[in-house]
């Protein structure tokens, strides 16, 4: 659809044998309606299944695509379409299983014009294809230096004009004998990638809705031994009332638990939405087979013996089992499962392991871990908080967290946010999506692995080498809750499914014993919140007209944000009129609430109001309710604050930095800048590194100090001895030549006589505070930027700041101030304060290099010296090395399985 101008039919010949074949421009893709594609290069094995292609489109489809009814494609034709060299002529491909659903391609005009052409099977438009088409094509012009893209389409083409007009990119029109010329430059720009984005998240958000709300669901395995995965699954789904159909299939057995069993998914009459796989591994390729045959939509996978086991060959058959599902146009939740639930009345699905399905309530809960599925959904039953669903990913070969919190997003049923995490997939994506769902709903994380960065069996993820900080870092910019311990998940869980947030952090204490109020309240100093209101604590034998009133006047206090009410058992009252009246007084201020009330945990039918609305969450002990309140106060603050926008600092040069940083890195695997190198790399981003000039000999070093201007300073450039004036390796201030010629001869005998080969002579900069500002490339979590105030204290107590870009103009600042030697910054102890825009504008501009080239492997500027007026870079260091693939940078596609 849109392409070739061709009174002429496309005809022509091959140009020759074809390139290297760019493998990695496969990708598997989440198309609009919730289904998946294989996107990948044309090959010349292809010419059959572009021919069977040809033959399905309609003569409309035909004629938008090459201007004429071509009803067929000769052998030179079928040869110059799929015979391709993969720079000058390109063409990708969409398949769902063996067949072919779409071609795009490109043929450069000039070394940086192509012109594109698409063409997408009738039954198939309406998905989305195009605009993933575009997004990839796009992708790989760029890497073959093509940097514009031009397009003819006729004017009744609507479908294949919007997908270029939606794309985000800036578009001319241009009509010329009844054809509208099209033609963008396809540098990302912030509306294409905000497309993109939101294009993702309805595609995936109805992916998971496809397997969250099925319409029929297939237990493959089901046996007749009571306990077995399948007949489990099988009878739980019956008992707890799924609304939809149930099959069972097992060819060695007639019925099984009261249902026909069939051979085969295959042979099921009518539609399978879902198919619950609970054989042994070596089985599921063939259950995949069927299943993809059928139509199904997704597959849950209960069964083990996949990457999980570390056997031979069992990572092989996890990877065909994803990919082969993916190429079919099917979602995959698991291998090693424990399942998937949904508690609305309308679906009432437990297609788990799960022996019973947990209340409905407001709650989506993500486990990736099946063996500790069953103690969390444990948990939520003895707490007495509901769920909206549950998935437990398994060895997450296929659907992840990034996915559900997609669906959770705009799930109406859905209120808050539960993640047990053992491995990051795609961090970038999850902080990308974290941070746009948490300004809807909390977002709380247990992950663990916190201070062993080693992934579970069976996770095929990235390693990170980022210390922790760099995760919390990103956590924190998502604006997610992150807890330590599943106890804490649950306690601050059962706060942000129930209570309205805090409107600051002012408490009132309230209560019948001392002992319990002095624990509250200090575990809110502790953490911070402020107690405004400590009224000394009722008698045990209060009445309960007493107790109203002291909750009321807590509640209703000005100077009260929320409440902590620590009651134990009451002499002269029933419990019951004092859960009564907690609920009651909490329930009509509209303010937060948190209780320790009888040792009891979660959320007991007492302290729940009639209507069920009202629900007072109950904590064992003072210090989990001031720490669950402590956390959901903090995210309440950043929920409160403006998103920010990314900071883009003006000035930038970023082709000519990339095309530096290729000629720099060239054919070597890694290479150390030099001062030159690192001088041009920065300049190209607007950052001014000072000129260091060389010394070997103290007649050098007195004809630079002349060049430069006096005062100067006098450096070693040994590694071991860089900023170090604690160890004589820098020398300042030297205003003359005769200071300088004697601090050279000091140096030199003082650091040996080899030392001098390794001096150096620079202007001296403002006085001000001294800073530290980098970034390094992590495999698993892309660019990280870090900031530090410069000295040995610093390094040795570790404070240093980080942040993933790209940044906000919110992360900025706070990066900046979240050192603790910060103060420093702002005029300590009667110093003059720095000008922290200019500290924040070089650290944007480095946040910017290093999102835009992941070939800096590694880049420090050290030191900046911030004045009262401007910050100078003194010193910088730096290598390139060849980078992995960033997990999300570039066109829309799902992590290889």
């Amino acid at each position: 659809m849109g392409g070739e101008r061709a009174n002429d039919p496309p005809t022509g010949t091959a140009t020759g044998p074809a390139a290297s074949y760019p493998g990695h421009w496969e990708a598997d893709v989440v198309l609009r309606d919730g289904g998946t594609a294989h996107i990948r290069p044309i090959r010349p094995s292809d010419a059959d299944r572009l021919t069977r292609f040809y033959a399905r489109l309609s003569d409309e489809t035909i004629y938008f695509r090459f201007f004429s009814l071509y009803r067929e494609l000769s052998a030179r034709d079928v040869a110059r379409f799929t015979i391709v060299d993969h720079t000058d002529r390109v063409a990708l491909i969409a398949t769902v299983g063996e067949e072919m659903i779409g071609v795009v391609r490109y043929e450069r005009i000039s070394p940086t014009e192509a012109e594109a052409a698409f063409n997408i099977e009738d039954a198939h438009q309406g998905r989305g294809i195009g605009s993933i088409f575009l997004e990839h094509l796009a992708a790989a012009a760029r890497e073959r230096g093509i940097s514009r893209f031009v397009a003819d389409v006729l004017p009744s083409n609507r479908k294949m004009l919007r997908v270029f007009e939606e794309a985000g990119y800036v578009v001319s029109h241009e009509l010329d004998d009844g054809v509208v010329r099209l033609a963008f430059d396809l540098e990302p720009t912030e509306d294409s990638r905000a497309v993109a984005y939101a294009r993702e998240h309805r595609a995936e958000a109805r992916s998971v809705e496809r397997l969250l709300r099925p319409r029929s669901v297939a237990v493959v395995g089901p046996s007749r031994s009571e306990g077995s995965m399948g007949a489990t699954v099988l009878a739980n789904l019956v008992r707890d009332g799924f609304t939809g159909t149930v099959h069972a299939v097992n060819p060695h057995l007639a019925e099984v638990g009261g249902h026909t069993a069939y051979d085969s998914v295959r042979d099921i009459p009518g539609e399978v939405d879902l198919v619950v796989v609970a054989v042994p591994a070596d089985q599921v390729d063939s259950v995949v087979a069927d299943s993809a045959a059928k139509g199904v939509r997704g597959l849950v996978v209960l069964s083990g013996g996949f990457a999980e086991t570390g056997e031979p060959g069992a990572l092989d058959r996890q990877r065909r089992l994803v990919n082969r599902a993916r190429g079919s146009g099917m979602r995959v939740v698991g291998p090693a499962s424990l399942g998937i639930l949904n508690t609305d009345p309308d679906i009432r699905l437990n297609a788990s392991l799960s022996p019973q399905l947990p209340p409905a309530g407001r709650v989506g809960f993500f486990s990736q871990s099946a063996a500790m599925g069953i103690a969390l959904l444990d948990q939520v039953s003895r707490r007495e908080f509901g769920l909206s669903s549950f998935v437990s990913a398994g060895n997450r070969v296929d659907l992840s967290g990034n996915e559900l919190m997609q669906f959770w997003q705009d799930d109406a049923a859905t209120d808050a946010v539960l993640l047990y995490l053992e491995s990051f997939g795609n961090p970038r994506k999850f902080s990308r999506i974290a941070r746009r769902l948490a300004r809807l709903k909390p977002v709380v994380v247990v992950k663990s692995g916190r201070f062993v960065n080693r992934p579970p069996v069976g996770h095929q993820v990235r390693q990170t080498r980022a210390p922790a900080a760099a995760v919390e870092a990103l956590f924190r910019q998502a604006g997610v809750i992150r807890v330590d311990s599943l106890h804490e998940l649950f306690d601050v869980g059962q706060l942000v499914a129930h209570q309205p947030l805090p409107a600051g952090p002012r408490v009132a204490v309230v209560g019948n014993s001392a002992a319990l109020a002095r624990l509250a309240i200090d575990a809110c100093d502790e953490a911070g919140l402020a107690v405004a209101t400590a009224a000394p604590p009722l008698p045990a034998a209060a009445t309960p007209e007493d107790l109203s009133t002291a909750l009321r006047e807590a509640f209703a206090s000005e100077d009260v944000d929320s409440v902590v009410a620590v009651f134990i058992p009451p002499l002269q009252t029933r419990d019951e009129v004092v859960a009564e009246a907690l609920v009651e007084a909490a329930g009509s201020s509209g303010k937060t609430a948190v209780a320790t009330f009888l040792g009891m945990r979660g959320v007991p039918e007492g302290l729940r109001s009639a209507d069920g609305r009202n629900v007072l969450p109950s904590y064992a002990t003072p210090e989990d309710a001031v720490g669950a309140l402590a956390a959901v106060t903090a995210y309440s603050a950043w929920r409160a604050k403006p998103a920010g926008h990314t900071v883009q600092p003006s000035g930038l040069d970023v082709r000519a930095a990339r095309a530096l940083v290729a000629d720099l890195l060239g054919s070597r695997d890694a290479v150390e800048l030099d001062h030159g190198a690192l001088t041009e790399l920065l300049a190209c981003y607007g950052v001014e590194l000072w000129p260091l000039r060389p010394v070997p000999t103290r007649a050098e070093a007195l004809a630079a100090a002349a060049d430069l201007g006096y005062p100067v300073a006098l450096k070693s450039l040994a590694p071991q001895l860089l900023h170090r004036s604690d160890l004589g390796g820098v020398r300042l201030d030297l205003e003359n030549e005769a200071a300088l010629d004697s601090a050279y001869a000091t140096m030199a005998a003082r650091l040996g006589p080899r030392s001098a080969g390794f001096f150096a002579v620079q202007a001296m900069a403002p006085t001000g505070v001294s800073c530290v500002i980098g970034c390094f490339e992590d495999p698993l979590l892309g660019p990280v930027v870090s900031f530090g105030v410069g000295g040995v204290a610093t390094e040795l107590l570790g404070d240093v700041a980080y942040a993933i870009p790209p940044l906000t103009d919110t992360d900025l600042s706070g990066l900046v101030r979240s050192v603790r030697a910060a103060p420093l910054l702002f005029g300590h102890r009667g110093i003059e304060p720095v000008d922290l825009a200019a500290i924040e504008d070089v650290t944007a501009r480095l946040a910017r290099l290093a999102d835009d080239l992941p070939e800096v492997a590694e880049l420090e500027l050290n030191p900046v010296v911030a004045a009262v007026s401007g910050a100078s870079v003194l010193t910088a260091s730096g290598r390139l090395a060849r980078p992995e693939i960033r997990s999300d940078r570039g066109p829309r596609a799902l992590l290889p399985g």
